[in-house]
This record gives C-alpha cells, sequence and structure tokens, in this order.
C-alpha cells in the first residue's frame, strides 16, 4: 500500500500553534493549567502545545504525561505528577489521533477520579471511527477515513509529519 502525506512539518506546526491559541482563549481567566499528554506521541506534541502555550500566554503551565498501554488500556494509568497537582485545575488531555476513542476515554476516566475545574480534550488528528462518545474539543484536522487505513504520525527532532497508508 502506498504511504501518502496528510499533514507536513509545516501544517503540524501550524495547527498546534492554532490549538494552543485555542487552549489559551479557552482558559484566558486561568492563573495555571495542565496540559496532560499520552505516552508516545500524545506527550510529543503536548510538549510542543506547551511550549507555544508557554511563548503566548502568562499561564502556569504544567506538563503531566500519562503512561498507559494503549493496547490494554484496562491495565493500570499513571500519571508523573500528582493528583494533588492538577486537583480543581484546568486540565487537556492531549494525544496524536483519536481513531475509536478508546485510549481517551481510559485517559478521561483515570482524571475523572480526581474533582477538576475544566476538562479538554486535544488531538493532532481526528478520525471518525470513534467505538466512544468522546470528543476532541480540540483538533488540528478531521479526517474520513476507512477502518482498514492507518494514520501514523511521526515526530523527529526537527521535523513532523502525518501519512496515511
Amino acid at each position: 500500500m502506498e504511504l501518502s502525506t496528510i499533514l507536513t512539518n509545516e501544517q503540524i506546526q501550524n495547527k498546534t500553534r492554532r490549538i494552543a491559541y485555542q487552549i489559551y482563549e479557552t482558559n484566558c481567566n486561568e492563573k495555571e493549567i495542565i496540559i496532560a499528554g499520552i505516552n508516545g506521541n500524545g506527550f510529543i506534541f503536548a510538549k510542543n502545545i506547551t511550549k507555544i502555550l508557554n511563548d503566548i500566554s502568562d499561564l502556569k503551565v504544567v506538563l503531566c504525561e500519562v503512561q498507559m498501554d494503549k493496547k490494554n488500556p484496562l491495565k493500570s494509568i499513571t500519571t508523573d505528577i500528582e493528583a494533588k497537582v492538577y486537583k480543581n485545575k484546568s486540565l487537556v488531555l492531549v494525544d496524536d489521533v483519536l481513531s475509536s476513542g478508546t485510549t481517551l476515554m481510559y485517559g478521561i476516566k483515570h482524571f475523572l477520579e480526581v474533582p477538576l475545574k475544566r476538562f479538554k480534550t486535544a488531538v493532532l488528528i481526528n478520525r471518525n471511527h470513534k467505538k466512544y462518545p468522546v470528543k476532541a474539543d480540540f483538533k488540528g484536522i478531521s479526517l474520513s477515513t476507512s477502518m482498514r487505513e492507518h494514520i501514523a504520525v511521526v515526530f523527529e527532532k526537527n521535523k513532523a509529519y502525518a501519512t496515511l497508508e
């Protein structure tokens, strides 16, 4: 099967910047916000959003890595910050691709064990194959793809791209 590029490095940078501005607009009255990235590409994407938020706002931005087994999300989910750090705060859960919604749904479930002031989700690519009633509040691009097609997001040192196979 042939690979086709769906997002170039420049497009990913532009979409990341737009999402960061949307997150800031939604949280402009907050003093602090938690950006929680799901391990792997979700965390890399969250780091990129955090860097832009630090440049464009005076919000205190706390970056959090969510460790979970995406193949078996029923296994224990942990974060690299304690729950008391995000309690009663505004939190954005970040992943690279929203396909079935399984990863985001279990990530959301983890954070629902602590009271939050506001909870939003952000993804770079939103596919329309949801198995769960979960949506991306902030998204870079929405694509209608077949279940057989695979989207790969690659974050390299100075370059990022997304392909459809």
